[in-house]
């Protein structure tokens, strides 16, 4: 049971962690663009891959449960944990609520005439800034899950 729970594991994780993490960075370009709708779609794509992100967590538990060599008190596995758990609170406290007020400035801009391509709108930058974080959390968590130190 442990190796499909595994595999299952790395699946999800490739389809459904991945999609979170890149999601935000094609936000940007539709930002830069000034596409309100893409931005907005995109805001709610990125919230249901990571709600579904839990998936992936539940399918580790399942498959630490059925090995006898680690449990929770191995380093990896709780640094593990915490790391995602902080991605996944970067991504819905701050990436996620970000693109929606983006979306919202750009079409009120839109309706308006006043939005010109090209040019950041507030909050571009929570957006860089909290996506590169819940990137490089997760590259880390991938490293500790590799090599498995301690």
């Amino acid at each position: 049971m442990e190796p499909l729970l595994s595999t299952l594991h790395i699946v999800t994780g490739v389809f459904i962690v991945g999609p979170m993490a890149i999601m935000p960075m094609s936000a940007m370009r539709s930002m830069r663009a000034g596409e309100a709708g893409q931005v907005a779609s995109i805001a709610k794509s990125t919230n249901i891959f990571t709600l579904l992100s839990l998936l992936v967590a539940l399918l580790g538990f399942g498959a630490l449960g059925f090995r006898d060599n680690v449990s929770f008190a191995s380093t990896w596995i709780w640094l593990s944990i915490v790391l995602y758990a902080a991605s996944v609170a970067v991504s819905l406290f701050v990436v996620i609520p970000a693109m929606k007020s983006v979306s919202e400035i750009l079409a009120e801009q839109s309706a308006g005439g006043t939005r010109v391509a090209g040019v950041k709108v507030a909050g571009y930058s929570r957006v860089a800034m909290g996506s590169g974080i819940a990137s490089l959390l997760l590259v880390v968590v991938v490293v500790l899950m590799v090599l498995k130190p301690l």
